[in-house]
């Protein structure tokens, strides 16, 4: 029999894919000339996690997800990174048996599993493993070995050289061998490589007064990961402003620039801000991931009760919605996911960002530019001459921008755009601080969506118990109940937390909180928007609390805000 029909028959007795489907996923992958699993993950009919319990009772294996094992980096020795980025295998450890543990994710692959019993005297076991996390891993540990052998070579080299402001330029640019071997080159390609397998948001580094530090910012917490000698560091700033096309010769102002890279068969962004400080100029990197935009509501947390109250924002003809909460909470990806909703081939979609961070097709995106006087009042401005239906703004900073942003909603447009506020209510009153009248607020504003990212608990070792009198005060509970707490560990780096989630504050404008009566302040709104059916930022992480998804301490950090 096929082995792929035999997959899919597999596949729909264990409820992974509907019935209805699989002649269709047959088909067109035949068509495609794609195995069956990898045309199911690109068109979404599963993901690697979801089909893993059932691939494993297919393959008659166990299976695990790579950040649940304990692997033996010493092992690494015996296989090149090449080899197990090709064949998809992880040593991960040898039991006292003598038995070679190997986490794999092409289990039909003979030659793979031939060379791995060649490498081990002793008998060779295997676990299944999501091909993509073997990757995420193996990429990850060799950053890791490239940057501290970098970092070696420069401190070797610090005491043969000589680092002045006179930096040579020619020798950290171009693409001969004596250029990529150079430490200071291999050192900041390293740092900017390690960055992605940690899921950093942010690069940090860092003069002071006789080291560098290098973080990154991971789930919104800055953690560092190198440091090397200041006197190298002339060469480090050259090679990061010649990547990033800044100015080489100027230390005395800030400046802005950019850097793409393919970094494992993907595009990534890299925006670099560099700013004088008194040891030299620090720089910071943020990574925006190039690829296509994949995300939907499921993928970002929106519970069934959030959804319905988004459906009935994004059906109207006309209005603003707005997206409100500080930098970095995931404003912009949450806006992306509804644009890619409501695309297609029958709406004008225009956007006008500073800068673009996802490129999507068939919408008309447009980039800011403040030195050639293209605001976003300006861009609002010309958007409006070309027959949008949809706008997305990427901010609303002034008067000037929320007064057109205002007008082009209550003339038939539906707007999109975001605010700094610290809950969806107060979207209200920072609009009318702006200047806009509360009548035109009333009549433009659709609905305010409040976001904040928590951090997750580490799935491989959170630890569950009663809660304690202190802890039932702060859920509002009289009997004990069990929740989940961080521990750390080598998979969290310590920290306890993996990943992040996003919780929401959904306010619809009806009629009842458009003309409600009373004084308009914050208290007021919110308690309008409560007896509306809104839930609270609190209320919403308070959930996640309850199901363990993160922690009590998260839920406080919210109380304080």
């Amino acid at each position: 029999m096929n082995i792929s029909y035999e997959l899919l028959q597999y596949y729909q007795y264990k409820k992974v894919i509907k019935k209805k489907d699989a002649e269709d996923i047959l088909a067109e992958s035949g068509k495609l000339n794609t195995s069956v699993r990898d045309y199911m993950h690109v068109k979404e009919y599963t993901t690697e996690v979801s089909e893993l319990e059932a691939l494993s009772e297919y393959y008659n294996m166990p299976c695990v997800e790579v950040d649940m094992l304990e692997i033996e980096k010493e092992l690494f020795n015996k296989l090149s990174f090449e080899y197990m980025k090709k064949n998809k295998v992880i040593p991960v450890t040898i039991t006292k048996t003598g038995t070679l543990l190997v986490a794999i994710g092409k289990p039909l692959d003979v030659n793979a599993v031939s060379a791995l019993a060649m490498i081990h005297p002793g008998p060779v076991d295997f676990i299944l493993a999501p091909q993509t996390q073997i990757d995420r891993y193996i990429d990850s540990i060799s950053a890791v070995m490239s940057t501290s052998q970098a970092l070696h070579d420069l401190n070797s080299e610090k005491d043969k050289q000589i680092f002045d402001d006179n930096v040579n330029v020619d020798a950290y640019q171009g693409s001969d061998d004596d250029v990529i071997n150079n430490p200071s080159v291999r050192l900041v390609d390293s740092v900017i490589k390690e960055a992605i397998p940690y899921r950093a948001s942010d690069i940090h580094v860092e003069p002071f007064e006789k080291k560098v530090r290098v973080r990154y910012r991971i789930d919104g917490d800055l953690q560092e990961r190198a440091s090397f000698p200041i006197d190298s560091y002339p060469a480090i700033c050259a090679r990061l402003k010649i990547m990033s096309g800044m100015d080489i010769a100027e230390h005395r102002i800030p400046q802005d620039g950019r850097i793409n890279m393919m970094i494992g068969g993907k595009e990534y962004d890299f925006r670099v801000s560099s700013l004088p400080t008194i040891f030299g100029e620090k720089f910071v990197i943020r990574i925006l991931d190039k690829t296509s935009f994949h995300f939907d509501r499921t993928d970002l947390g929106f519970t069934d009760s959030e959804n319905d109250v988004i459906d009935k924002m994004l059906a109207r003809p006309h209005g603003i919605i707005l997206l409100t909460g500080p930098t970095g909470c995931g404003k912009s990806t949450t806006l992306y996911s509804f644009l890619k909703e409501i695309s297609n081939p029958t709406v004008n979609i225009i956007t006008v960002e500073d800068p673009v961070e996802y490129t999507m097709v068939g919408i008309n995106q447009t980039q800011v530019n403040t030195k050639a006087n293209m605001t976003f009042a300006a861009a609002l401005r010309s958007i409006l001459r070309q027959d949008p239906d949809v706008i997305m703004i990427g901010e609303i900073r002034d008067e000037e921008t929320a007064e057109i942003a205002v007008r082009a909603a209550i003339t038939g447009h539906l707007v999109f755009s975001t605010l700094h506020t610290n809950d969806a209510p107060g979207a209200i009153l920072r609009l009318e601080d702006m200047g806009v009248p509360s009548y035109l607020v009333n009549d433009a504003l659709a609905g305010v969506i409040a976001q904040r990212l928590v951090k997750r608990l580490c799935p491989a070792c959170k630890k569950r118990g009663k809660t304690n009198a202190q802890e039932m005060q702060v859920l509002g509970i009289t009997e004990p109940i069990t929740i989940a707490r961080p521990q750390g560990c080598q998979f969290c780096n310590n920290t306890g937390y993996k990943g992040r989630a996003a919780v929401h504050e959904i306010m619809y404008m009806n009629d009842s909180i458009k003309n409600g009566s009373g004084e308009r302040t914050l208290e007021a709104l919110r308690q309008k928007a409560s007896e509306n059916g809104m839930i609270s930022l609190w209320e919403s992480c308070r959930s996640l609390v309850l199901k363990g998804v993160t922690s009590i301490q998260e839920l406080e950090s919210l109380s304080v805000e």
